[in-house]
């Protein structure tokens, strides 16, 4: 550390880590070169990295990230689903957030999804534990995962009618789970 003009401390640059030489848009941008119809759009907000990827793909692209030597995205942190509302079409959005351990980088995967077709390809074959976060989606979105081992609810009841996260379900419910 050595004192600059003004007063000013001025830190010695960081040392290049070769390991982490590619950041996660380098990545993604190199996956669409690679396989153009893989990723649609590339969305880089608040030092966040997003790919648009068609989902016919969503498998083919979470295995590339796994087992790449450059991505090594083997940790996925999470699987959401998002109601843009019934205007919007498409209506979902099913969004995979993955980080690397050994890289240390986060992507998120967007899948979008028409309302009159909200399906798409599991990928419990990838990360077992997508098994309960495509649970969970579909139980909140109703989000069908083409391919689950075990598609069902795992926060409502069995019984329950509706998906409750999605923009247009009633804000006190349906019977008989009114809170009247």
């Amino acid at each position: 550390m050595t004192t600059g003009a003004d007063n000013q401390t001025v830190l010695p640059a960081p040392a290049a880590n070769p390991v982490q030489d590619s950041t996660p848009s380098q990545l993604v941008t190199a996956l669409q070169r690679e396989h153009p119809h893989w990723v649609t759009e590339i969305i880089q907000a608040h030092n966040e990295v997003t790919a648009v990827v068609p989902r016919l793909h969503i498998v083919d692209v979470c295995t590339v990230l796994k087992a790449g030597v450059e991505t090594k995205f083997d940790f996925l942190a999470d699987i959401c689903g998002a109601d843009r509302g019934p205007e919007e079409e498409p209506r979902f959005e099913v969004n995979y957030h993955l980080f690397s351990t050994t890289k240390h980088h986060r992507v998120r995967l967007k899948v979008l999804l028409n309302e009159g077709d909200a399906h798409v390809p599991t990928v419990t074959g990838v990360w077992r534990t997508a098994n309960w976060h495509e649970r969970e989606t579909f139980d909140l979105f109703g989000v069908v995962f083409d391919g689950h081992p075990d598609l069902r609810r795992i926060l409502l009841p069995d019984d329950w009618q509706g998906y409750a996260l999605r923009k247009d379900f009633p804000l006190r419910g349906y019977e008989p789970y009114s809170l009247k």
